[in-house]
């Protein structure tokens, strides 16, 4: 039970070592065709600059956005327990906890590293599940703190935002008739078909790294509370309910969400930061059984 439990973990594990793979490759590829050694070491530094503030600021940046407010073990000990017994089982600090004024059922945890993490739900999300639903829920949200997952988005997020920006400066370059020249990868019409599909590319591999660390958390989660079927309710009914009571949200967030506020499904789901919800019901219901830590 355990060797087939720490295969998938570390399957996807692998996959998301494999996809900020292709995106360091597609960025050098890029790079090289666009403006050289320069043009890499610029569109790099200037998104590491973008991100990093985001990234150590996340917290306070997506809490201020939500209106949440930070609540005390004697205004929420029931909350506050959850949360407790999770992060002793994650191995991890005891965050902050928050509570955001919104009806729509839904939670996010933040934070840099896990010393610095806050998990905050949704007025509604407490009123809507089971007491076993929202210990799947939060186990999800102490696994992405455990997993170290705001950093993993923010790599993600920093090489996909070099590609985009070598993307506009190709786009620049193919208009004006500048670049490199060919012997060195460049082309005008190269440097346009580039344009075209270097952004779509890294935002598909960024969404794909973004789905696998989603069904990490979910797999780990179940482990840490030890009901997987208690997490598949919740998401079946968070999904049912953010249907009829839809959260306002910003696209740049929605990734940190247990369920995207955002829909989309088709071709439109290869660009979707969360699987769909039938798969990883799927997966924890699989997960029956063999959930000791």
């Amino acid at each position: 039970m355990r060797k087939g439990r720490d295969g998938e973990n570390m399957g996807n594990a692998l996959k998301t070592t494999l996809l900020l793979a292709v995106l360091t490759v597609l960025f050098v590829l890029v790079g090289k065709a666009i403006g050289g050694q320069s043009g890499m070491v610029f569109a790099f530094g200037l998104a590491i600059v973008m991100n990093v503030g985001s990234y150590w600021f996340s917290d306070k940046i997506v809490l201020r956005m939500y209106s949440a407010r930070e609540v005390t073990e004697a205004e929420s000990p029931q909350l506050h327990g959850m949360v407790r017994r999770l992060a002793l089982a994650a191995g991890v600090p005891m965050p902050k906890v928050y509570i955001i004024p919104e009806e729509s059922p839904n939670a996010f945890a933040t934070g840099r590293d896990p010393a610095h993490a806050a998990v905050a739900a949704t007025e509604g999300i407490l009123r809507v599940l089971s007491p076993d639903e929202l210990e799947g829920v939060l186990a999800h949200e102490m696994a992405h703190v455990r997993n170290r997952d705001i950093l993993i988005g923010t790599v993600a997020a920093t090489l996909a935002g070099a590609i985009m920006m070598l993307a506009n400066m190709a786009r620049f370059a193919a208009i004006f008739g500048g670049g490199r020249d060919d012997r060195e990868g460049g082309g005008g019409l190269q440097l346009l078909v580039m344009a075209i599909l270097a952004p779509l590319g890294a935002m598909m591999v960024q969404m794909a790294v973004s789905r696998s660390r989603e069904y990490l958390a979910d797999e780990t989660g179940a482990r840490f509370c030890g009901k997987p079927e208690a997490l598949a309710r919740a998401l079946e009914k968070i999904s049912s309910w953010s249907r009829q009571v839809p959260m306002k949200a910003s696209p740049a967030t929605a990734h940190m969400f247990i369920m995207s506020p955002l829909t989309g499904g088709g071709l439109l789901s290869l660009f979707s930061t969360h699987p769909p919800v039938e798969k990883r019901v799927e997966r924890l219901m699989a997960m029956r059984g063999r959930t000791t830590l």
